[in-house]
């Protein structure tokens, strides 16, 4: 009888240690359809002709989506496999290894990257909790919520035309915006809402209005919640002295650097609604003593995809890609940053506006949601108020989503 069939008797001492040894089954091959994404850009494997690139988010428009079975990297769309020399071939032989790093993936051979996320296509959801987390529920912004032609001039006379919304802050809060972008400039009157320059800009707006406006309803609403996102152009002293004109605010402003985000991950709404603690700012200015008056650098809290679809007619690019270079939309800290998704075009014109709002839960669901590893937290359009946008809102407030 050869060696094979031989039954071999082992000392005691031996059977003792190979029961005390854990037995460590071999990494498996994750199976089904995936976005492979680089985890240093966030950028997906995209087939171009006969070889591979990496491309920014854009569903599956670019050849983007893979098939992962038997160790092989097959695309979905043109049933070719990559083999090691990162050709596009006939699925025949190459096999790929992979080996799971916590939530990453290191794939030998696959020189683009050394770390991936593989994505499925198909993330999936849970039902929406009674409780959500501010990370886990979606809200609607105002993207310019200040150039509405209604509170006030926000540009020079003839740009005063291309509005961002056409209703003021009071009723923009009424009729459910939870989220306003504001630009501030600054001027021998403090910090003034106006676009570019303020010169020219007939009964400009100042800051401190607005925020009045949203602290007197928030405490005449006490269940609910709002963020403002400040593109910043003043000094922090300025936005101080502005800021100290708010009666009421300091009471509201929520300071997750203050309140254990960084450590247990953001609150639940309930939970923000029981401290008061109901407004979050945010603002694109470097940190300089702004986080002093409770104003948060957004860099360090959100990502955001880049924030122009294209011109103001005309197709759109939907593909979702990080508006910071230094940081991916699939970044994650030791909690969640908040997804600021934008999706309004370079001019605001109401024809598109419309028809792109009516898509914007599409756009959210199988492209920036699979691009970010996560919902949007924010759905940023221009006229909030055509095509529905609200409904994407209520939407994606059904699931939560887990990649």
């Amino acid at each position: 009888m050869g060696d094979a069939g031989r039954v071999r008797y082992l000392p005691a001492v031996a059977l003792l240690i190979i029961a005390l040894v854990p037995v460590v089954p071999a990494q498996a091959a994750p199976v089904g359809d995936y976005y492979l994404q680089s985890v240093k850009t966030g950028d997906n494997l995209s087939q171009v002709g006969s070889g591979v690139e990496l491309h920014h988010p854009k569903g599956n428009e670019d050849n983007q989506q893979w098939k992962l079975r038997d160790g092989r990297l097959e695309n979905a769309t043109t049933g070719s496999c990559l083999n090691k020399s990162l050709q596009m071939v006939a699925c025949a032989s190459d096999t790929w290894t992979f080996n799971q790093v916590g939530d990453q993936w290191e794939i030998p051979g696959l020189t683009l990257d050394t770390r991936w996320y593989l994505t499925p296509v198909s993330g999936g959801t849970a039902s929406f909790p009674a409780d959500p987390r501010l990370d886990e529920a979606t809200f609607l912004v105002a993207h310019n919520a200040f150039a509405n032609g209604v509170d006030g001039g926000f540009a020079p006379p003839f740009l005063n035309l291309a509005k961002n919304q056409t209703r003021g802050i009071v009723q923009q809060l009424g009729d459910g915006v939870r989220g306003f972008m504001l630009d501030i400039h600054q001027t021998p009157d403090g910090a003034i809402l106006c676009h570019n320059s303020c010169t020219w800009v007939s009964k400009p707006v100042a800051l401190w209005v607005d925020l009045q406006r949203i602290v007197d309803f928030l405490r005449a609403n006490p269940s609910e919640i709002v963020t403002v996102f400040l593109e910043d152009y003043v000094s922090s002293s300025v936005l101080g002295a502005e800021l100290a004109r708010v009666n009421g605010l300091s009471s509201l402003l929520f300071r997750p650097d203050q309140s254990g985000v960084r450590e247990n991950g953001w609150p639940t709404l309930s939970q923000l609604r029981a401290s008061g603690k109901r407004l979050l700012i945010f603002t694109d200015h470097a940190r300089d003593g702004r986080d002093s008056y409770g104003v948060m650098y957004g860099h360090d809290w959100t990502v955001e995809n880049y924030w122009s679809m294209g011109g103001g007619l005309g197709t759109s690019d939907w593909s979702c890609y990080t508006r910071w270079s230094d940081r991916p939309l699939t970044a994650t800290d030791r909690f969640q940053p908040l997804f600021v998704m934008n999706h309004f075009r370079d001019t605001p014109f109401t024809s598109t506006a419309t028809t792109d709002n009516s898509k914007l839960a599409d756009r959210a669901q199988r492209f920036c949601q699979p691009a970010a590893r996560k919902k949007p937290t924010y759905l940023a359009v221009d006229h909030y108020n055509l095509g529905n946008a609200a409904s994407a809102v209520t939407q994606l407030n059904t699931y939560t989503y887990r990649p």
